[in-house]
This record gives C-alpha cells, structure tokens and sequence, in this order.
C-alpha cells in the first residue's frame, strides 16, 4: 500500500503535496521547536539537518545505499515534496501508561535518479516535540524489484564530540556488556541505543524504530570533515554471505531515531520509539495480562541444581510442584522452569537441534504440573531454549505453541545461547530478526506471551506485538553469579534505565536476598536488599521475576513489596535523574490508583528528597517505605533493611538516605 494512502486511512491525517521543483523543505515539531530541513547537496546525495531553537544539533548529514548492482546515493533530483500531520491518542494494554500522545508534522522527500536507470526513492522525516524519526521507502518501479543492500549510508553529523553512554559491539554476542560513558570520537562501533550528553540542558538518544525484515543497526564514529563534532555512519549486521539486506520493492526500511530532551528524564519519558511502530496487530487482546513469577533457573547459576538430567536435576516433577505451592501462596502468577524438556544433555550451546519443544523428560510430567498449577491460580511458563538452532525450533513452532495453549500456558521464554544461527548466521542480522518475528506472530496466533532472551535489540515493536512483553538484551543478573569481572557494577542499575530500557521492556530478573558470594568466589549482586526492592520500580516489564531460590525469601520481610508491586502502570515519573548515579522513579498502578517509587544509586551514599506532588491532591497516603537499615553497605553489610510507615499527602516531602550502592522502595496507598 502506498504510504501517503496508508496515513489517509489511518485517519486524523493531511497529506499535502508540496511544489515540485523546490530542492529544499522544513518542517517543524508541533511545538515549534524543532526544525528539521531535507536537502539535497551539490552532489545530489540526499541530506537533513536538525535544529532546536534555533541551534544546530545535527549538521547538514548525508543519506542513501550502495546496492548490489549499483548506487543509491547520489545523482538525485527532488521530485517533490509532501506533508502530512497526526495527533492521536493510543490505548496500550501492557506499558508504563495507559495512554500515549502520537503527535507529529511529517514531510516526505520524493526522489529520482538523474541519470541511468533514474531509479526512485522516498526519504520520510517524522518530527515530534521529543525527536526525530525517518525511514527509506522504495517504491515499487520497473527499475528496481529484487535488490540488496551493501551498505547504508545514514550518517548523524553531531557539532560536538559530547559524553556518551554506549555498548561496544566487540566483546559481546547477545548485547550483554556493559554500558560506559566517554567521548564521541574515542567510541568504537557500538550498538544503539546511544545516549548522549551534549551539555546540562540537552540529551539526545538515537537508536531505530519498527525493526522489520531487516539488520539491526551499529554505530561507527568518525570525524566530521571540517568541523570539530563528530559523525557517527549507520553500520548493518551482515549475513554471512557479505550482503546487509535481501529486499523487495515496494519496501520500507526500520526507521533511524533520535530523541531530544533537555534532561535525563526527558528521554526515559519519550515514547517516539513506540509511536514509530505499526498500531496493534492484535484484535483482541484480552488474554494479555501482566503478572510476576518465581523459577528454577538461579539454583542452575548457583549450581545446586543442573538442567541436564541426573541426581541434581533441577526441573523435576516434586521440585515444580514447590515452586507452584510457594508461588501460589505468595501472589505469584507463573512459575518458569528451565530444563524440562529433552535435549539439555551434553553440549546444548551447539547442539540445539536435538531440543524437543514438546517431549518432557521422565522426571517432569508437563501437563499433570499444569494442571496441579492451574488448581492453584498459577500457571507453568514454559522454556525455550534453542541453542541458536533457529530451523528446528520454527519447525517446531505450530506443534509446541499449540500444546502450549491446549494446556493454558500463557507465556513463553526463548532463549539463543550461541554465537550465532544455526552454526552459521549472526543473531542480529536480517536472518535473525526473521526468524524472531516467526516467533512472535506464531505465538499471538496461540496466546502465548513471549519473553526473548538473547534477543534483537528491542525496538518498539511491543506497539504492534503486545504479547511481545519483554526480552533480554542486557547484562542481566545472571552476572552476578557467575561473571569473572565480580559481576555487575554499583552503577549498574543506574546506567540501565538511560540506555537499553529505552529500547523497551528489559527481563532482568531483580530480587536476589541470599547476597553471599556463591557459585563464583566473590561474584553476588553488588547491591543492598534495598536496592534490590528499587529494582522492581526503577527496571519495567510487564512480567518480573522474583529471581532467587525461594528457601531465600522465607522470613525475609522485603517480601511484602515484591508481593505488592505490580507491573502494569498508567503512570510514569521520573523525579531525580543523574545517568549512572542516581535515579528515582514513580509509577501509579493501573488497577488500584497506588503509587510505587523506587530509588537507588551507585557506591556513593547519597540522601534524597522526594517532593510527593505527583499525589492526588487533598488524598491520604499511608507510605510503606522499604530503605537501607542501619550499617548497610553493599560491600560489607548488604542485609539490613529498615521498614517505616507514616501518613502523607502531595504536599509533604520524604528524606532518604541510600547506603552505599543502596536504594529505597516505597508504597503509597
């Protein structure tokens, strides 16, 4: 479908063509703003050029491919113009608020190749109060059917050569290292989202948006010619074969985004990401609900139990039906188990094709536990790890998906541990991201949610696919059983927020309690109870773990708030933002109108204030406050955890003291 028709029927739309013949175009955010400007240069490459009130924070930067069979960049005339605008209000089932604001001016740049084979090409800018979005769209032509891409050119010409909060593509294979700050120009190629600070009043993020049929996209910084920023040049994830993308006209690329706040807050409050994708694709999503869930898999990385078959097997029948009871008695909707199925015996990392999806082991009865679950208000999550063998698993889908169902199986987590698919591509290539929007689609055709671990780079596609409820992607708390470098830092739950959770919702599996060194000598969660509690707030999902054996949770009064917090928000805050050292965020409950806050920071200890005029004015609140108890430092003494309660309204403040790599949570009802 033509996209000017698709926005038409779309509603709340107007599409104007502009007159043809001009070379050069605005257009401005709906509050005036932003003003972006498509061009072209004396060469005929395509370019754009942002500005916020009237100061250049993206320079002149240059678009367009090199295809198989020639180049895609250069040689252009503008046929026209045309706008469009939208202001709409959208309803998520599962998110950090019920509603969200679309609201954008759009100006389409429609090209043509002066020479040759005079080849078309469509550039789209979206531009919202909060950032930019734009994407290629090749129309379909005589001149160009089946093609490949070689190389994007999409450059990000920044003026300045600003602190930066990145992770390298080198070193990790399933986005799992850790997010560090330093200049522009001394990054590697690194993967998005990127988050920037050019200076106190201005933010930027730029990532991409609706990542479909297609490689995910890298960064690689160089040096702006004549000028003192830097340009950062789109780089794709390749298949094996050398080429970037297999493609197809008429077709559409992910869109290239960046978000412009002038604080910290202001980009984890954007919501362009979102916007940028396809509105639901589910008619009916009532079956979608948010939830926690407790699972053996940390007695796997504390290595008390296996997942293969044997005296330690962790995914027996006896050991399921505890969690279950546990479950059952504490609120807790899902039980995950890991290890259930055939195929965990011998080297599963590279041998994945032996993985059954629908064959249990002897020692664990599937559908007896379902049913047992089902007695008791829970409901089993059934594990899918895969090993990287992408071909078995899709051959599985139909059969295993719709046993799933049959039984009452509502959620699905897949795992890819393996460097690449199927022994031969990268996960993040446009092979990978195929197969995972198989995945996906499948399992909405079944009910089934899905959390995806060892995931593309989330990109907003949970719009389209809500049942795509959170993924991986992350250096997770699995770091801190076993990693070499003493797992993650006290920073850590402070960076995560800034950088890959605005790429979406993030299974990092908080609430450890037994924080002794174990599995690893001198790797634990490098927090405090308190900020482990923080963790349920400050890191969203719509389905959370309550990650430990659950021997640890007995007697261990900070069970109350994981029992408490929900996952499911009509409102979200941020009231104190400093990336990688501090963060406090509120959030109101969709069901019941109560607010939860969560806080932490990094190994220094700091006091806040919160100011609670996010309150229903003139309500009462009785305040359960959850903090660092007397003597807690994460290093030395992470256990002591004082409890308060006191009743306040939104004209009163609240002072708290955060231990070293510590944290508060809170409950306002």
């Amino acid at each position: 479908m033509n996209i000017f028709k698709l926005t038409v029927l779309m509603g709340l739309a107007v599409c104007t063509l502009v007159a043809q013949g001009k070379s050069e175009e605005r257009v401005t955010s709906p509050d005036g703003q932003l003003v972006l400007t498509a061009s072209l240069n004396r060469d005929g490459q395509p370019c754009y050029m942002l500005r916020r009130g009237g100061e250049t924070i993206i320079n002149p930067s240059v678009l367009g491919f090199k295809l198989k069979d020639g180049d895609l960049s250069r040689d252009f005339r503008v046929v026209g113009f045309a706008r469009d605008t939208k202001d709409e209000t959208w309803q998520q089932p599962l998110g950090e608020e019920t509603s969200v604001r679309n609201h954008y001016n759009e100006l389409t740049m429609r090209l043509r190749q002066r020479h040759g084979q005079q080849r078309q090409l469509d550039i789209v800018f979206r531009v919202f109060d909060d950032g930019i979005g734009f994407r290629y769209v090749f129309p379909r032509q005589k001149s160009l059917s089946d093609f490949v891409i070689m190389d994007e050119l999409t450059r990000f010409n920044f003026p300045f050569d600003a602190k930066t909060w990145s992770m390298p593509v080198d070193g990790t294979v399933y986005y799992e290292a850790l997010w560090t700050a330093d200049k522009m120009s001394r990054k590697s190629e690194v993967s998005t989202p990127i988050t920037i600070e050019a200076r106190p009043d201005l933010c930027m993020v730029v990532h991409e948006a609706n990542l479909t049929d297609y490689a995910s996209l890298k960064l690689k910084p160089r040096a702006a010619a004549g000028a003192q920023g830097v340009e950062m040049k789109a780089e794709l994830v390749p298949w094996s074969t050398g080429e970037l993308v297999f493609a197809r006209a008429p077709f559409a690329t992910p869109w290239r985004t960046v978000v412009v706040g002038r604080t910290p807050a202001d980009l984890m409050a954007s919501r362009l990401m979102l916007n940028l994708n396809d509105p639901c694709r589910i008619d009916d999503t009532s079956w979608l609900e948010p939830g926690k869930y407790v699972g053996i898999w940390w007695s796997m990385h504390m290595q008390t139990k296996t997942w293969a078959q044997g005296p330690r097997h962790g995914a027996t029948t006896e050991n399921t039906r505890r969690y279950i009871d546990f479950a059952a008695s504490h609120g807790f909707k899902g039980v995950l188990v890991e290890g259930w199925n055939v195929g965990w015996d011998g080297d599963w990392t590279k041998e994945g094709d032996k993985f059954s999806f629908t064959q249990p082991y002897p020692d664990y009865d599937l559908k007896a536990l379902q049913q047992y679950a089902l007695s008791k208000g829970v409901r089993l999550i059934a594990h899918n790890e895969t090993g990287g063998a992408a071909k078995n698993y899709e051959a599985q889908l139909e059969e295993a998906f719709a046993l799933y169902e049959q039984l009452g199986i509502r959620a699905v987590k897949t795992g890819y541990v393996n460097a690449l698919m199927d022994n031969k591509e990268l996960q993040h290539s446009q092979y990978g991201v195929r197969h995972y929007r198989k995945v996906i689609e499948c399992a909405a055709r079944h009910r089934l949610m899905v959390v995806n671990h060892e995931p593309a780079m989330p990109t907003g596609l949970q719009r389209t696919w809500p049942n795509l409820i959170s993924g991986e992607g992350v250096r997770g708390q699995e770091y801190n059983a076993w990693s070499t470098d003493g797992g993650n830092p006290p920073s850590h739950i402070v960076t995560v927020p800034f950088t890959r959770q605005l790429a979406g919702p993030i299974d990092f599996t908080p609430g450890i309690f037994d924080l002794r060194d174990r599995a690893v000598r001198g790797t634990r969660p490098n927090t405090t109870i308190a900020k482990q509690l923080a963790e349920y707030v400050l890191i969203y999902t719509p389905w959370q773990m309550a990650a430990d054996e659950i021997e640890n949770y007995e007697g261990q009064p900070g069970l109350a708030f994981i029992e408490a917090v929900p996952t499911n928000w009509s409102e979200t805050r941020v009231l104190d933002a400093v990336i990688g050292q501090q963060l406090v965020v509120a959030r109101k409950d969709r069901y019941s109108g109560n607010w939860f806050v969560g806080g932490a920071t990094d190994e220094t200890p700091r006091e806040v204030t919160l100011r609670l005029d996010f309150l229903e004015p003139g309500a009462t609140y009785k305040a359960v406050i959850y903090r660092d108890g007397e003597g807690a430092d994460y290093k030395t003494n992470p256990y002591p955890l004082a409890i308060d309660q006191r009743w306040v309204g939104s004209h009163d403040k609240l002072t708290i003291r955060m231990a070293s790599s510590g944290g508060f949570a809170i409950m306002l009802q």
